[in-house]
């Protein structure tokens, strides 16, 4: 959909990186250098996930065309001018200044790696640092530093209505690049987490409670709200620090406010109520919950067991126990199950799946 305010089509990440993807890799395969496609811009509000979709771009190059894929990742708000045109000394004569090369230039120019020179929070550097960047995005140089012709470029930063710190983008530089507006969407990120296994607690909520996923307020005072970025920081507590909800509860608080933090604390006690899962996957006999509560948190904790125990024997279990539950359960279930790419080559001769795919899962 188009945004009105802005005049750039909104798109979620899912949708960005598919197509970037294609056009970038339309590129690779005509061989065809990178600097007959625009530099591009994407623009959204803190935490949406912009940097996580260059990430994800990277991934699809390399999956696709078995390059390496390199990601200069440069956040100008944290750079000086200096630090993108490098430092000046004498030549060997003594007679002129040159410009050591900075760090962000040393990329590999082989022909099988692909950079990618990803300018974050672009909108937010100081008006000195965004003429060099800029510089960057536009003629692939600055001063005598040229990008090498593997480089994509892609830059990112908050709109001015975000009410962070931005400045404006000058006209004349703004018709030079190709812009993508950035907006939250629960399905994409669901996939996302999905796949990348995020903690199955956020994922629950998150399904459970979709408006959750994002709540930015620009007008608001508050330091720590709900952002796809910030369920994210959840998940890597609850996965690196401890899942005892309580024991970690002011960090989430943290990062993503109390009034996020109570309601998420609140969803993680059906968790106790559960079957095992373990004897999901084992072929144990297990209850089937009634709940939809319960479902979307079974459904949660099932990816995430599938994830990290890709064995046929177990996938076949717990899609057996998945038939024993309503339609929707097991749509859904499957569903995530093919988000998975390690399961895809069970899910190829799983009878159930590819009955479900013949009929129309998505």
């Amino acid at each position: 959909m188009s945004d009105v305010s802005s005049g750039l089509y909104a798109l979620n990440v899912d949708k960005m990186v598919g197509l970037l993807s294609r056009a970038y890799l339309s590129l690779i395969r005509e061989r065809k250098p990178f600097d007959r496609f625009p530099s591009v811009m994407l623009w959204g509000p803190p935490g949406v996930g912009k940097s996580q979709g260059v990430r994800e771009i990277a991934r699809v190059i390399e999956r696709e065309t078995e390059k390496r894929v390199d990601v200069t990742d440069v956040r100008l708000l944290l750079f000086n001018p200096v630090d993108l045109r490098g430092i000046p000394t004498a030549n060997a004569e003594k007679t002129l200044a040159v410009w050591l090369k900075p760090q962000i230039f040393q990329m590999d120019e082989s022909a099988d790696v692909v950079n990618i020179l990803f300018l974050d929070e672009i909108s937010s550097a100081p008006p000195s640092v965004q003429s060099a960047a800029y510089q960057i995005t536009l003629d692939r140089t600055v001063g005598e530093h040229r990008l090498p012709k593997n480089c994509i470029v892609i830059a990112a930063g908050n709109r001015v209505t975000d009410k962070s710190v931005a400045y404006h983008m000058p006209k004349a530089l703004a018709n030079r690049l190709c812009h993508f507006e950035i907006k939250g969407d629960p399905d994409s990120w669901h996939d996302w987490a999905v796949r990348t296994g995020v903690h199955e607690y956020v994922v629950g909520y998150l399904d459970y409670n979709s408006t959750a996923l994002m709540r930015f307020d620009p007008a608001g005072t508050e330091l720590a709200f709900p952002t796809p970025r910030s369920w994210e920081m959840v998940s890597r507590i609850l996965q690196d620090v401890s899942d005892d909800i309580d024991a970690v509860y002011p960090m989430l608080v943290g990062c993503v406010g109390q009034v996020a933090a109570s309601g998420f604390r609140t969803w993680t006690e059906l968790y106790r109520e559960m079957p095992s899962v373990e004897d999901i996957f084992y072929g144990k006999q297990a209850e089937t919950p009634n709940a939809k509560e319960l479902h979307i948190a079974l459904r949660s904790a099932m990816v995430v067991y599938a994830l990290r125990h890709p064995k046929k024997e177990l996938i076949d279990n717990s899609i057996t126990y998945a038939c024993r539950l309503p339609w929707s359960f097991r749509g859904l279930l499957l569903h995530d199950y093919g988000c998975i790419p390690a399961l895809e080559p069970i899910l190829r001769q799983n009878e159930v799946y590819q009955m479900a795919l013949r009929d129309g899962l998505q």
